[in-house]
């Protein structure tokens, strides 16, 4: 072909991988399809210098469909850009968690770190407070057993079912440390993500994790410093009411010798010194997360075996899901035995804040037709996956 002939594929394949960067960036999906049917090959491009791939663009502006398009022309879904990050940590970051949820069902890796600071997935929805995003990370690790949460917070004196789920893994996610120590629940604390700091302890973080002297990351609070020392110098009242509730050491010292009051002080807290100067008495009662949301690794396992993106029902169907009137019912509601697809379903788990009023199951969803309080613990699936 010679030399010119060379440079012309080559230039001309880098003119179309730009242009799907562009669709990808603007959430262009007549312009990615188009140019995807024309050489998958493209899925896998990757800009010069900052790495970022298609399906890093795509997920950090939030086009969930652009991110289904290329999974399915065969990108690989943990890509990491010049960083070392992936389309997850991105798309946790600025918190789209439609694109978390199409990550999370086609198996990303929600264990990587990037290069930089040893964040995973859920350093990053932490640091900003996306709890829709934390809550689908640990979809697989968090069973629909309607006694977690009092398990989970010692109100039950029912041994935990290992078969049902991996505590180990579950625990290991939510305490992973990145640079200098620093666990999701730390980042929570510091930036006052009370809704994310809620979630954490009751899927089971750890308050007494301490940061370390150690990585790059400057530490002005101070290694050895637990989550209440970060949430004081932050000045939430509420993170610090959370973590003292779950048994944060309110006396505990950091290695330079400073408790969460005197880091309260020294940062020019004086709003919940009080909070920090005094032992509550009693128990304080804290509510369950309303994102617990219990139903959401069975409708993911659903989800994963009778698919979720179908446009429209079968001829052979007579039945359509009611909220969509798009789809063939998949599962059923536990109790009053309403119907919906697989992404209805997986639609109210991902976005339902459930209300701390309504009595029943910590982390149950009510069904969306009837209101009643009848929770999708044990979901029914209505028909086998297609073969």
């Amino acid at each position: 072909m010679g030399i010119l002939g060379m440079m012309g594929d080559s230039f001309g394949c880098s003119a179309t991988g730009e242009r799907l960067v562009s669709a990808a960036r603007d959430g262009d999906i007549q312009e990615a399809r188009a140019l995807l049917e024309l050489n998958p090959r493209l899925a896998r491009y990757s800009t010069f210098g900052i790495r970022n791939s298609p399906l890093h663009y795509s997920a950090a502006k939030g086009h969930h469909e652009i991110v289904s398009l290329l999974i399915e022309s065969g990108v690989d879904i943990n890509l990491r850009n010049c960083r070392g990050q992936t389309a997850l940590m991105q798309a946790c970051l600025y918190g789209h968690w439609k694109v978390v949820q199409i990550l999370v069902l086609f198996k990303a890796n929600i264990h990587k770190k990037d290069c930089f600071s040893g964040a995973s997935a859920i350093h990053f929805a932490a640091l900003k407070g996306h709890t829709r995003c934390i809550r689908l990370l640990v979809a697989d690790y968090v069973p629909s057993m309607p006694n977690f949460w009092n398990i989970m917070h010692g109100l039950s004196t029912e041994e935990r079912n290992k078969e049902a789920y991996d505590a180990g893994t579950l625990r290991r996610l939510l305490n992973g440390k990145s640079d200098g120590g620093v666990t999701p629940l730390h980042l929570a604390a510091l930036h006052g993500h009370a809704e994310s700091l809620q979630l954490l302890l009751d899927l089971g973080a750890s308050v007494s994790e301490v940061t370390v002297n150690d990585g790059s990351t400057i530490d002005l609070i101070g290694s050895g410093s637990t989550p209440l020392h970060y949430a004081a110098c932050g000045g939430s009242a509420v993170c610090c009411q959370l973590l003292i509730a779950a048994g944060a050491n309110m006396a505990a010292e950091n290695a330079n010798g400073l408790t969460p009051l005197m880091v309260a002080r020294s940062w020019h807290k004086t709003s919940i010194e009080s909070i920090l100067s005094k032992q509550p008495e009693g128990r304080l009662r804290i509510l369950p997360s309303p994102y617990l949301s219990l139903p959401l690794m069975s409708i993911v396992k659903i989800a994963r075996e009778c698919g979720w993106r179908k446009t429209s029902v079968s001829s052979t169907c007579h039945d359509p899901c009611v909220i969509c009137l798009e789809m063939e019912c998949t599962v059923a509601a536990e109790g009053c035995g309403h119907e919906f697809c697989t992404k209805c379903a997986l639609y109210l788990c991902s976005t339902t804040s459930s209300s701390t009023s309504i009595r029943g199951v910590p982390g149950s969803i009510s069904c969306p037709l009837c209101r009643c309080k009848h929770h999708w613990l044990q979901v029914s699936q209505l028909f086998a996956p297609p073969v």
